[in-house]
């Protein structure tokens, strides 16, 4: 499933094309919300943004076209004339003159009035956004704090939206692995500095995975891998789908965690749990 930076970078990429422009045609597939298409047909686009992983397309008539890949969906973004080759189901498709936003394989597509897409389900439950710019390291380190999430473990935490939208597997290990602390182990195990550290990360590496597109490991080691002839799968995590391969830090074994059904990646030397032992507590 796409990350927050991965929304946020299709987001960029169909408010570009999209913004500013008359939307000549908006088409759902989906018997539910089929009937939103000849209302929005004519309407300009005001914006496209990301909230987490939805992508919300705003309509200057006030409405909110909520969409969430989920496992499958994808975008694309072409010239009207040349739309893509693709076996995909078709959900949702909104033409300019130029081009056209076309949406696949997605399930998941609402249409909200400004005060029905604050109560939707899913956008209703999220936490501060990493991707957010009015959001700092504190207001991170203020949930790392709260009773409701300072007794979970991190391995939990760091895939529930309510504590910090945008964040997902790849991203989860990536930030554990850099703050150096044990998936395993909880927020309130952790000094105050472990905390300020953590909450840095959170928001550091999910803005750099937006801005490189989904590469996490450091610039200057990237570039070494590159000089190299390393590919890019290889060199983009710091451990993230690296198993049993050296730890860049220690060269110690990068291990591979399976933890219902989600894999962890991290290495034992640089991320020693605090409590002693790995403490499988997913919830």
């Amino acid at each position: 499933m796409p990350e927050g930076p991965e929304i946020r970078r299709v987001a960029t990429r169909i408010h570009k094309v999209l913004a500013g422009r008359e939307a000549q045609k908006v088409v759902f597939t989906q018997p539910g919300v089929a009937g939103f298409g000849p209302k929005l047909s004519g309407q300009q686009v005001e914006w496209v943004s990301s909230r987490g992983k939805a992508l919300l397309t705003r309509f200057d008539g006030g409405l909110t076209i909520y969409s969430h890949n989920q496992l499958y969906g994808r975008w694309y973004i072409c010239r009207r004339d040349k739309p893509p080759r693709t076996n995909r189901t078709l959900r949702l498709a909104i033409y300019t003159e130029t081009h056209s936003a076309l949406l696949f394989s997605a399930s998941d597509i609402e249409v909200h009035t400004p005060e029905s897409l604050l109560q939707q389900k899913y956008l209703a439950r999220l936490g501060p956004d990493a991707l957010d710019e009015r959001v700092v390291w504190r207001d991170i380190l203020r949930r790392l704090q709260d009773r409701r999430f300072a007794g979970r473990s991190l391995a939990a935490l760091y895939l529930d939206q309510s504590f910090v939208a945008g964040i997902g597997n790849y991203l989860r290990s990536e930030i554990l692995f850099h703050s150096r602390v044990n998936p395993f182990d909880r927020p309130k195990d952790l000094t105050r500095r472990q905390l300020g550290t953590l909450a840095r990360n959170t928001l550091d590496l999910t803005r750099q995975a937006y801005a490189t597109a989904g590469v996490t490991n450091t610039p200057g080691r990237v570039k070494r891998l590159q000089a190299k002839g390393v590919s890019r799968r290889r060199y983009r995590h710091l451990v993230f789908d690296r198993s049993k391969e050296s730890c860049y830090q220690c060269g110690d074994t990068v291990e591979r965690i399976e933890v219902s059904g989600r894999r962890i990646y991290l290495c034992q030397s640089c991320q020693p749990s605090v409590r002693g032992t790995a403490v499988e507590e997913f919830v």
